[in-house]
């Protein structure tokens, strides 16, 4: 009796966690990561647009996204995504003060969607000004 008893808690407890899972955002980004090539240390300013959609069953909340320094200002949709919507995230990178050459720069991503977590990545050569 203990045996069947268990079997059945085990059973229900693995359909309920399933049925949980079915209703849940999902992100999927079109790319993470955007090259901005060679720019002029006289344009500093570099701007590119990550968009996503919720390819989930519930809305999706973009919790936070956040650079991985300061020369790099994500804005983001504040509003949850409904499911199969599109949302963005803006990326401004600003060079002026910097060494010119080669970075690369981070953008974490949290959200209440699968994955919970996602990382853009911009780059590029900001050349010397003449």
């Amino acid at each position: 009796m203990k045996k069947i008893l268990f079997i059945a808690l085990l059973l229900m407890s693995v359909v309920l966690t399933v049925g949980a899972q079915g209703n849940q955002a999902q992100i999927k980004f079109d790319k993470v990561s955007y090259d901005f090539g060679k720019f002029s240390e006289n344009s500093p300013v570099q701007k590119t647009t990550f968009t996503f959609t919720n390819m989930g069953t519930a809305p999706l909340v973009i919790n936070q996204a956040v650079a991985s320094c300061g020369c790099t200002v994500p804005s983001y949709t504040k509003t949850p995504i409904k499911p199969g919507e599109k949302g963005k995230i803006d990326v401004t990178y600003n060079g002026k003060g910097k060494f010119p050459g080669h970075f690369k720069k981070t953008i974490t991503v949290r959200t209440n969607g699968v994955p919970e977590m996602t990382r853009l990545y911009i780059e590029g050569d900001m050349e010397e000004a003449k």
